[in-house]
C-alpha cells in the first residue's frame, strides 16, 4: 500500500486516466474527487460488501425455500391449452 500526505487541492494520478484530488480535510475524514474514464467503475467498498451480503442471504433463502418456491411460480403461469387433433 502506498501512503501519501496530500493537502487540499493536491492530486494523485493513477495510470494515465485516473486523477484523485483532495478537496478538503474534515476532522477525522477527507473529501476527495475522482476523475476516471466512464468505463471505470468507482464504488465505495462498504456498498459492494453490503450488496454481496444481501445477494448471499437471498441465495440462501431461495435454497431453503426449495420446492415450495418452484410450485408457487408454476401457479402464476396459466396451463398451456391442449393440443388440437389434426
Amino acid at each position: 500500500m502506498l501512503v501519501l500526505t496530500r493537502k487540499p487541492g493536491e492530486q494523485v494520478m493513477i495510470g494515465d486516466g485516473i486523477v484523485i484530488t483532495v478537496l478538503e480535510g474534515r476532522g477525522d475524514g477527507v473529501r476527495i474527487g475522482i476523475e476516471a474514464p466512464r468505463g471505470v467503475p468507482i464504488q465505495r467498498r462498504e456498498v459492494i460488501e453490503a450488496i454481496a451480503a444481501a445477494n448471499l442471504a437471498a441465495a440462501e433463502a431461495g435454497a431453503d425455500a426449495g420446492q415450495g418456491t418452484e410450485d408457487a411460480l408454476r401457479g402464476l403461469v396459466p396451463p398451456a391449452p391442449p393440443a388440437s387433433a389434426g
